[in-house]
């Protein structure tokens, strides 16, 4: 019995420690802490993460990746194959298609499928607002579910061709009991988290080399001709 004790303990120190790495990945302390769209909408007490990655391209050349996410959609950019052994049908797209650049608020983004674990509508969450080429926040409805949630992407300019790509999520805390799910769900949240970041970041990048190479070929071409 103290035995277990200990590795319970143990087991929680090393949650609670890396917690505060995970929980904030990729961004600065100033980022972390900064009121982003959406914040608002969720009041304390919450549980806060946000996660970051540098992009180089502009914000512009990122939105279309955004303005497509779903599980019914584009995708979500992480982890497709980890996502589909447990039922989630995900095929993350590899280009932009113009079907799915139209999102308005009262758009639901679909995260599971319809009868996922027995979940009759799977899960869905609500645009809620959207400035486009800059902000995009999801809510999850608390009147239809039993979590307040809201899930935002905010994209920072950095010069002409460089930006970042920021993730928040807030949870509030009305239960005991929640507080202990979300520590758990944590570092999976955290890893597919960064699994999108680091998608998106990829399929922006080769889309703006390829843009700028075919560019540059055009350009050639009208100098030799």
């Amino acid at each position: 019995m103290t035995d277990r004790l200990v590795t319970m303990l143990a087991a929680a120190g090393v949650l609670y420690a890396a917690r505060r790495y995970f929980r904030d990945w990729g961004t600065t302390k100033a980022e972390s802490g900064d009121a982003l769209p959406g914040d608002e909408l969720v009041r304390p007490p919450v549980l806060q993460a946000t996660e970051g990655v540098w992009i180089d391209a502009s914000p512009e050349q990122v939105w279309p990746w955004l303005v497509q996410m779903g599980q019914d959609r584009g995708g979500l950019y992480s982890f497709e194959k980890i996502e589909n052994l447990v039922g989630l049908h995900y095929r993350n797209a590899d280009a932009i298609h113009p079907e799915w650049q139209h999102l308005a608020v009262g758009d639901a983004i679909r995260l599971v499928p319809k009868r996922w674990l027995g979940l009759s509508d799977g899960v869905t969450l609500r645009v809620v607002a959207i400035a486009d080429g800059r902000s995009i926040v999801l809510r999850a409805d608390p009147a239809r579910g039993n979590w307040d949630l809201v899930w935002s992407f905010h994209l920072v300019p950095h010069g002409d061709n460089q930006c970042r790509l920021l993730i928040r999520s807030r949870l509030a805390l009305r239960h005991p009991g929640e507080v202990v799910f979300a520590e758990l769900i944590g570092p999976p949240r955290a890893l597919v988290t960064r699994g999108m970041l680091i998608g998106i970041k990829r399929r922006a990048e080769q889309r703006r080399q390829a843009e700028t190479a075919a560019a540059t070929a055009a350009a050639r071409l009208h100098g030799v001709s």
